[in-house]
């Protein structure tokens, strides 16, 4: 078996996924998808994305790490958990919606959910 070490960066991210206030930069890599997303002060997922997927609230099963800034997910029966740095988080595929608290920009790293978000 021929193995080869990969290295890749999400400066040079294979994918740019683009919508109102924000971004979601994907890289893959040894088989698995793998997304940074950046969102600015007032993105917000019913707003920003499901528009453009056709969608009120997402379905995509994400899991990751916040690397900056703070976010909210709010499910339709009225859980609600704040996302800010350093949390690791996962997120069952059950609709949801997400929007950014305060005025600093958002980061995440998705490990999870990448491959089928905002598509």
């Amino acid at each position: 078996m021929d193995l080869k070490t990969i290295l890749k960066r999400f400066d040079e991210p294979d994918e740019v996924r683009e919508f109102t206030l924000g971004k979601l930069e994907v890289v893959r890599i040894a088989g698995q998808t793998l997304g940074r997303a950046t969102y600015q002060p007032g993105w917000k997922w019913s707003t920003h994305v499901g528009p453009t997927v056709g969608q009120q609230r997402c379905g995509v099963e994400h899991l990751g790490i916040v690397l900056q800034g703070h976010a909210t997910v709010a499910f339709a029966d009225g859980r609600i958990y704040n996302l800010t740095e350093g949390t690791l988080f996962y997120v069952p595929p059950e609709p949801h919606d997400s929007w950014v608290v305060g005025d600093q920009p958002y980061v995440s790293l998705h490990l999870m959910g990448a491959a089928q978000y905002a598509t």
